[in-house]
């Protein structure tokens, strides 16, 4: 008995195998790749992931406001930014890092949500702030001056938190990263 169910085993394998004129069958065709989607503007871009930190904003009366961000620190992460998110929470939030001070301005291209940008000089303290940027538009946002960082945050949220120029900004968790002009 153990014998023909061996047996049986073996021919329902053997067939398997085989085409209907008892031929080899072909190996299952492989479907095409998908192609690479390389415009980190797309909606269906794969954005490597970022790393992470710790970014405390000092208010106007001494208060300390932590926000856990990504960290975009070259081209590609600071062009797709926030783009294509549906929200974002309190306490989160995107840091752009540039190599060097400078002026820089952004734009909500491709952005569904309003956000807040608070503009970072290279001593690490509060050049301005833009409020309730408006998304989807091409629109520079800007305070004007010089800024070697870029905070971003949901909408409303420098008026509630009181934040004003001239206030310290601790960024932790980036010690080693390296930030590129490419």
């Amino acid at each position: 008995m153990k014998r023909q169910v061996l047996i049986a085993t073996f021919i329902v394998a053997f067939v398997s195998c085989r085409g209907a004129e008892g031929k080899p069958a072909d190996p299952p065709s492989k479907a095409p790749a998908a192609r690479a989607v390389t415009d980190v503007t797309a909606q269906d871009y794969v954005m490597p992931q970022l790393p992470h930190a710790r970014v405390t904003v000092s208010d106007a009366y001494g208060g300390k406001h932590v926000v856990e961000a990504e960290v975009a620190l070259n081209r590609d992460a600071r062009t797709r930014g926030m783009m294509w998110r549906r929200s974002l929470e309190d306490g989160k939030g995107m840091i752009f890092f540039f190599p060097v001070e400078q002026p820089v301005s952004f734009w909500m291209r491709n952005t569904l949500i309003s956000l807040d940008m608070i503009f970072i000089t290279g001593d690490r303290k509060v050049a301005g702030c833009v409020e309730r940027a408006e998304p989807l538009t091409e629109t520079p946002q800007s305070v004007g001056k010089p800024s070697q960082y870029v905070l971003e945050v949901p909408a409303g949220w420098c008026a509630k938190m009181g934040i004003a120029p001239g206030r310290p900004v601790l960024i932790e968790g980036v010690e080693g990263l390296r930030v590129s002009g490419d």
